[in-house]
């Protein structure tokens, strides 16, 4: 993905106090690193399970990519029943639908179809666009406003051919879960990466903050972004991430719901700064859908730091939302 830990500098032997411990793996069909501050004796082996134990619960509640998953239960069942949820699932759908809500619904968990049409879901990659009915055909099973919830019950509304798609919130929500881990192991110095999302808090070994880098859409020798990542989460969504190329025309994974086409607009990459990695997750793609313009002015007028990266004839282009300046390294 875009985001990657910013490499260590040499420091000296003497304020390096703190032993680093790091961890990294595989999961929800993308890869996954942590890096913690050992402040007291940490045995490797069970951080290494608990961590594991995390992502995989929320790999076999939210994935579109597993038939035994939660979310894909709910998928396949019947047209108007209510289906019962675990708690996290539950809390991350509803987290979905409220994203959609305030975006208008620039952000939409109900594309799924259109995703796996497109070529992006489990369905199978494709090299051309979808004819024209199939994508009509597959819009009419969208839309955020036909799902409703009842928190008593912990359950969701399937109004019939409803596919919910959480891949742009759900690694956002494991990053966070896997925090709330360490923290109940009494790790509160980390960095944790999930698919290029990250979350840190507190401090490195020397005692300085952690440093992440934003790689240029454009994958250039061009030094990357630097910035100070202080008790906080960032979340990037582009369109050089994944796409097919047709035409003279790049498709790009990221769909807009509201016209059922992969976005088509100059907007290659936005950042979001965000207390919750879940959040930042889910605003990265209703960005991502809503470009740069309207982005940039949503998130003024919300308070979201965001950075938005435009694709323009003489090279890439950089707008900021007012709140996105404490990143930046000094």
């Amino acid at each position: 993905m875009s985001l990657k830990p910013f490499a260590r500098r040499f420091l000296p032997r003497r304020l390096l106090a703190w032993p680093v411990r790091a961890w990294e793996g595989t999961s929800m069909g993308t890869s996954w690193s942590v890096k913690a501050c050992a402040r007291r004796k940490l045995a490797p082996a069970p951080v290494r399970a608990a961590i594991e134990a995390e992502l995989d619960q929320v790999d076999r509640q939210m994935s579109t990519w597993r038939e035994d998953s939660d979310l894909s239960r709910y998928n396949r069942a019947a047209a108007q029943t209510w289906v019962e949820l675990p708690a996290d699932c539950y809390h991350v759908v509803g987290t979905a639908l409220a994203v959609a809500r305030e975006t208008d619904g620039a952000y939409d968990p109900t594309v799924g179809r259109l995703v796996n049409l497109w070529g992006f879901g489990p369905d199978g990659e494709r090299k051309a666009p979808p004819e024209a009915a199939a994508i009509a055909r597959a819009q009419q099973h969208c839309g955020w406003q036909r799902v409703r919830s009842d928190d008593a019950r912990r359950a969701l509304w399937q109004p019939g051919g409803v596919l919910l798609d959480l891949s742009a919130i759900a690694k956002g929500f494991a990053v966070d879960k896997v925090c709330n881990r360490l923290h109940e192991l009494g790790v509160h110095d980390y960095l944790v990466e999930v698919g290029g999302e990250l979350r840190a808090r507190g401090s490195r070994a020397d005692g300085r903050p952690w440093y992440v880098a934003i790689e240029s859409p454009e994958r250039t020798t061009d030094m990357p972004l630097v910035g100070v990542l202080r008790d906080g989460a960032i979340a990037t969504s582009g369109d050089y991430l994944r796409f097919f190329d047709s035409g003279g025309r790049r498709y790009s994974h990221t769909i807009d719901p509201r016209t059922a086409q992969p976005v088509a607009h100059d907007l290659a990459a936005v950042s979001v700064l965000h207390a919750e990695t879940m959040l930042a997750d889910a605003y990265a793609t209703a960005f991502s859908v809503l470009g740069a313009e309207h982005g940039l002015d949503f998130a003024q007028r919300k308070g979201i730091a965001a950075r938005f990266v435009r694709r323009a004839e003489q090279g890439l282009s950089v707008a900021e939302s007012s709140t996105f300046a404490r990143f930046r390294c000094a």
